[in-house]
């Protein structure tokens, strides 16, 4: 390998680094314009040099590597708690961003072939479609993980993100990266086609503009004649609870009484939304030896929305699920969801009797595996006030255009342990997510964490209230919102619509984009 090329691969490292500043909570979205660009001004120039398919690989490859090593360095935190697996920590590190980066090392290899340097237009655009795709492909492998789109850059840019209650984080995801990688097409060549072609994707970026503002001013958000308190809390009670035996957990839920201040709401129809594993020996089944604490401090018109674990005897050994249980004031459960997006590594063993074998079986729930909820729909209902909520525990609310339900619900809930991840961009990022699924489906989004950011998220994404990173304390809205979405109603069919507009322009415009 030449000098050259070394330093090539340095280049392409530090820009995949900086990239990672693009996203929550720097949103430092120009940094996008650059990064992007070189890398595809890299591939062209590969290309005309005729470099092999394994140089291909390795510029998207080492790009990706830099990206996820300094967005996602972060999960490494959730292996310091435990003496027993900080040697997985620089395992952590590097081969988890190494792993996720053979999907932009996949899309470079691609470049190889399609990437055309006389055809620029149809080039960019091949590239922003075949980059989208292997994101959405990277949703899927393992259960997926769909984390640091590009498209995330805008969280904190409320108007311009308003598209996605139309199109959904894919399509607005393939938007941006051809959005950032266009001045590439000036940079290489001057032609008129190319301004014209960066011209009229900035009239994109104004119409996207004017339509946030208008949609943001004159929004047909619609507010429910279902007159009832939300309350959620944002904790900081310590992940010791889930390495003691003996774990005060009258104690903790003493805490989460008195930071939810029932007494206040007496007399008055309420939601209490807790974070999710806050009770780490409870479960369904036990959690009425609490009747007497709940019945206290909470009335007959109180419901208390809980992460708790369920058990379950299935096919000759028990079963356990990570769960959202609605409690009345005597700690009764009326209702339940069970996760069905699982954690890799966290929650359950990928590969589970090879990695079995060496050790790492005791990385999952006490050295047992959660096990996927069932395909049930995952609205909890509380007939007696006829409220419907969609549930969603934690790494859940990442996958757009699959919490959605075919039935009707009131108002979305998210709830999550992210003290795993310590006072890191981690859980900025986690809650980004929030923001742009309350804007797809067109609801209001309660989100309560403990060690996390908690919120309350009106349909077009504004924030009404929230709790951030290490504050405690609790948020109540009365005004359960809505509105009608394109995306609500057809999910990720709106992106596959954009990849049939994609091809079309690709193939409309491939005999007359050359110089």
């Amino acid at each position: 390998m030449t000098k050259s090329e070394k330093l090539n691969f340095l280049i392409l490292f530090l820009l995949g680094s900086a990239t990672s500043f693009s996203l929550p909570p720097y949103n430092y979205f120009i940094i996008n314009f650059i990064s992007y660009t070189f890398l595809f001004l890299f591939l062209v120039e590969a290309k005309n040099l005729n470099k092999s398919k394994l140089i291909f690989f390795l510029y998207g490859w080492v790009f990706g590597l830099g990206f996820f090593i300094c967005s996602l360095y972060w999960i490494s935190i959730s292996l310091t708690f435990d003496n027993n697996f900080k040697f997985l920590i620089p395992i952590s590190i590097f081969i988890i961003p190494a792993f996720v980066s053979i999907f932009y090392g996949a899309l470079t290899f691609t470049s190889k072939f399609f990437l055309r340097p006389k055809k620029l237009i149809a080039s960019i655009l091949i590239f922003s479609l075949s980059f989208s795709v292997i994101e959405y492909v990277r949703g899927f492998v393992l259960t997926g993980f769909p984390w640091n789109l590009v498209a995330y850059s805008f969280s904190n840019q409320i108007e311009f993100i308003q598209i996605n209650s139309i199109l959904g984080i894919y399509a607005f995801n393939l938007l941006c990266i051809t959005f950032f990688i266009a001045p590439a097409s000036i940079i290489i060549r001057k032609s008129k086609k190319n301004i014209f072609f960066v011209i009229s994707l900035g009239i994109l970026v104004i119409l996207n503009l004017i339509y946030g503002y208008t949609s943001q001013k004159n929004d047909n958000i619609k507010i429910s004649e279902k007159k009832l308190n939300i309350v959620t809390v944002s904790t900081n009670i310590s992940l010791e609870r889930f390495y003691s035996s003996d774990a005060d957990e009258y104690s903790i839920i003493k805490n989460l009484i008195n930071l939810s201040d029932p007494k206040k709401f007496f007399g008055k129809k309420t939601i209490f939304v807790w974070p999710e594993g806050t009770l780490p020996s409870s479960n369904i089944n036990n959690i009425n030896s609490y009747k007497e604490i709940f019945s206290k401090n909470f009335d007959q018109d109180h419901f208390i929305l809980i992460g708790l674990s369920r058990q379950e005897f299935l096919n000759g050994e028990m079963s356990y699920y990570n769960s959202i249980a609605v409690l009345d004031n005597n700690s009764n459960v009326i209702d339940y969801y069970d996760k069905r997006k699982l954690v890799p590594f966290g929650e359950f063993l990928p590969f589970d009797n090879v990695l079995s074998s060496i050790g790492l079986k005791s990385l999952t729930n006490n050295y047992q595996s959660y096990t996927k909820g069932k395909d049930k729909n995952s609205v909890l209902s509380i007939k007696d006030i006829n409220l419907k909520i969609l549930a969603t525990i934690c790494y859940e609310i990442i996958y757009a255009g699959k919490i959605n339900s075919q039935e009707d619900y009131d108002f979305i809930i998210n709830i999550s342990e992210d003290g795993w991840f310590g006072n890191s961009i981690g859980p900025h990022q986690h809650y980004a997510h929030s923001i742009f699924r309350s804007i797809e489906l067109g609801k209001t989004l309660i989100r309560s964490a403990n060690n996390g950011i908690s919120a309350i998220i009106n349909p077009n994404g504004g924030v009404k209230s929230i709790l951030d990173l290490k504050e405690i304390g609790l948020i109540y809205t009365t005004d359960i919102k809505h509105k009608d979405t394109l995306f609500a109603k057809f999910g990720n069919k709106m992106y596959l619509g954009l990849i049939f507009v994609y091809i079309f322009l690709i193939l409309s415009i491939r005999n007359f984009d050359h110089e």
